[in-house]
């Protein structure tokens, strides 16, 4: 297994499917949880353990409102953490500042609010690094995406 995504509730799964979709079309192994850093803290805490056992390259982490729970994650192991900010309240601003404001020397990887998908896409970039094949299909997909039509040459 190669990427754990973490969700605080069952309600955030419409959030980070997107991210279950990228991780399926590049067929990376992944398992998914719901465990809330407030409610389980033991439960996340042996959860992160198991992860360390199990060779886990990154851990996607969908949070809302306080958005505790990617920084508790990345607190607890050297695991690279992405942050999913999700939109519950005040259009995610809450959740985006919690997670991307982490305490020095305990960072977490922080993408835009309800985008799992490019929280999916860094954690592939992430084992990537070491995976050639996975590498060769990463450039494949960025070659292959749309070209901006608004692209233009400019004199500024």
């Amino acid at each position: 297994m190669q990427v754990a995504i973490i969700v605080g509730s069952h309600s955030d799964k419409d959030k980070i499917t997107p991210a279950i979709n990228t991780l399926k079309k590049f067929n990376v192994d992944y398992e998914c949880y719901v465990i809330s850093a407030h409610r389980a803290l033991n439960l996340l805490t042996s959860t992160i353990h198991e992860l360390e056992e199990k060779n886990c390259q990154v851990i996607i982490a969908g949070a809302g409102l306080a958005a505790h729970l990617p920084g508790v994650i990345a607190s607890h192991t050297i695991i690279p953490v992405v942050g999913v900010p999700v939109n519950v309240n005040l259009m995610g601003l809450d959740a985006l500042l919690s997670i991307v404001q982490m305490p020095k020397d305990i960072p977490v990887a922080t993408v835009g609010i309800d985008n799992a998908s490019n929280g999916a896409l860094l954690a592939l970039q992430i084992i990537a690094l070491n995976d050639k094949e996975l590498s060769s299909k990463l450039k494949e997909f960025r070659k292959n995406l749309p070209a901006d039509k608004n692209y233009q040459k400019v004199d500024w």
